[in-house]
């Protein structure tokens, strides 16, 4: 994927992340955040955690970052690929 490659403004936060796991979209949406002066998770710590969300959030979760075969997953097996990613 060239154009990801191309747009990573960080390249040393994007390789770290890579190393550590995340995807491509994932390691470069990161890495230009923070190139922008932006400080991903600062807020973190503020949503309710998975345990206490209902299946229907987080099927609407996964969605929303395309995690497959949500349909067919169960509430721990969504908590589960929502921390994978």
């Amino acid at each position: 994927m060239a154009g990801t490659r191309a747009s990573v403004k960080d390249e040393k936060t994007y390789r770290a992340l890579r190393d550590d796991g995340a995807s491509k979209e994932k390691a470069a949406r990161i890495a230009n955040a923070r190139a922008a002066g932006d400080a991903p998770g600062k807020a973190g710590g503020k949503a309710p955690p998975y345990e206490a969300r209902t299946r229907d959030r987080l099927y609407d979760d996964a969605k929303r970052i395309g995690i497959k075969g949500r349909s067919r997953m169960t509430k721990a097996e969504l908590i589960e690929a929502l921390r994978r990613r």
